[in-house]
């Protein structure tokens, strides 16, 4: 996950300001320096670290603070103010067009840094929320671009309007919009095309396509993996064309983040969405203060909670609470919660987003080969029930030694793997029988 370093510092630092009780303008001075330190190491744009020192600072070393109950504390508290200020303090929305009226919506931005499949995702983002998108292929160079849009638009259920790969981009751009006009779609969303690098031809197309079709927003996407390098991208296509909002992808990835922390207070536009995985639903809006408290390692409860009202069919959510309570789940039940966790993007996820936990920062009592290694766990575990016949799964009383070993083999695993599971699993049975009676809660281990 991005920023696991980074968070894994500043709580390191975090614990010893609060470990002195009482600070002095040196103790903050020195944490700062250190703050300082991790955030470079983030790759976080030079001149942004220094202002955002100097504003942490000025604050910290206020008499309210120094004077105050518990200083470090208070420090923390302005870090996560500060942090919310650097990124945009304020959720902001794409702006669409008022009424019925067409909002035309332009993505741009390097080759490789996800934009074919962002502009699928954000379609589907608009889908959701009622409106009519349409997906419209501008991309003539890059080899499979448009059959990539296609087959994306596809899986979104979002029609795709292209005209091959022989047409100037501003024209299909045009006759794309004349298309929107005909069949109702109130968003018109062009996949313009990446570049390996910046060049003239790029910033002339795009401003002919601009010249030649109103564009109400236009777009850029930046990979967050290229670090800095994303930010200067960013300052030199808003100095060129005019952006009026960042997509910043893979940020699920083993990223600094610093371009996450930057790009605001470089170029003065706001980062809308983040992508946060390959599928096409990996695209989360951008809240400043949610993303502060991951970095702070303090979680992200209601991303968590908004990702779970997506993902968790509630009708299964009814009948697994009933099943728990009466101690009645089977294995299958066992396969839909795994399901349902890898839908919210996997364990590790979703630790990430539990104040304390996971992915940003170490888990208590896990670090990040043990969580890695708890994800391969569960995915045995998936493999030796989906080893087991459907009668087994719904009836685990029939599991008898010669039917262990027939599962052993199937999922490749030695059949001690196979019995702890199957001990695991009644002794969760137990626990939630004894729970369901008002029993105390007995000793359980979970089963990775």
């Amino acid at each position: 996950m991005a920023f696991d370093s980074l968070t894994e510092k500043l709580q390191n630092i975090f614990k010893n300001l609060r470990s002195k009780g009482r600070l002095t303008e040196d103790d903050v001075k020195e944490a700062l320096k250190e703050i300082k330190r991790a955030l470079l190491a983030a790759d976080v744009n030079f001149k942004v670290v220094k202002d955002f020192i100097k504003n942490v600072q000025e604050r910290a070393i206020g008499q309210d603070v120094m004077n105050g109950l518990n200083p470090g504390q208070m420090v923390v508290k302005i870090v996560n103010e500060e942090l919310v200020k650097l990124m945009g303090s304020e959720t902001t929305e794409i702006k669409l067009q008022p009424g019925s009226a067409i909002t035309v919506i332009m993505m741009a931005g390097l080759q490789g840094a996800g934009k074919t499949t962002t502009t699928a995702k954000l379609a589907g983002k608009f889908k959701l929320k009622g409106k009519k998108p349409l997906l419209v292929a501008c991309d003539v160079y890059r080899p499979a671009a448009i059959k990539q849009l296609q087959i994306n638009g596809e899986k979104q259920g979002v029609e795709v309007f292209s005209m091959g790969e022989n047409h100037k981009p501003a024209n299909i751009a045009k006759a794309a919009l004349l298309h929107a006009q005909k069949n109702k779609n109130n968003i018109v969303i062009l996949d313009t095309a990446g570049r390996l690098h910046i060049d003239e031809d790029m910033m002339a197309e795009l401003q002919e396509i601009k010249d030649t079709v109103d564009v109400h927003q236009t777009i850029l996407v930046i990979d967050a993996m290229t670090g800095q390098d994303a930010v200067n991208v960013a300052k030199d296509f808003n100095d060129k064309i005019g952006i009026d909002g960042v997509i910043v992808t893979k940020l699920d990835g083993d990223t600094r983040g610093g371009a996450a922390l930057s790009v605001k207070a470089v170029t003065g536009k706001p980062i809308l969405y983040v992508g946060m995985g390959e599928k096409l639903s990996d695209l989360e809006q951008f809240y400043p203060e949610r993303m502060a408290s991951r970095i702070l390692g303090m979680g992200d409860v209601l991303t968590l909670i908004e990702k779970a009202e997506a993902e968790i069919d509630e009708e299964k959510a009814k009948k697994m609470s009933q099943k728990l309570k009466k101690a009645q789940f089977d294995f299958e039940d066992y396969l839909d919660s795994m399901s349902q966790m890898k839908n919210m993007g996997g364990l590790g996820s979703v630790m990430s987003m539990l104040p304390g936990l996971g992915g940003m920062g170490k888990m208590k009592g896990l670090d990040d080969d043990q969580t890695a290694q708890a994800e391969k766990n569960l995915a045995r575990m998936e493999a030796m029930i989906y080893s087991m016949t459907l009668e087994e799964r719904r009836n685990p009383d029939l599991l008898n030694p010669s039917r262990k070993h027939r599962i052993a083999k199937g999922a490749g695993v030695d059949i001690s793997e196979v019995n702890r599971m199957v001990k695991q699993f009644n002794e969760m049975k137990k626990m939630m029988k004894m729970m369901g009676k008002g029993g105390r809660r007995g000793k359980f281990r979970m089963p990775f």
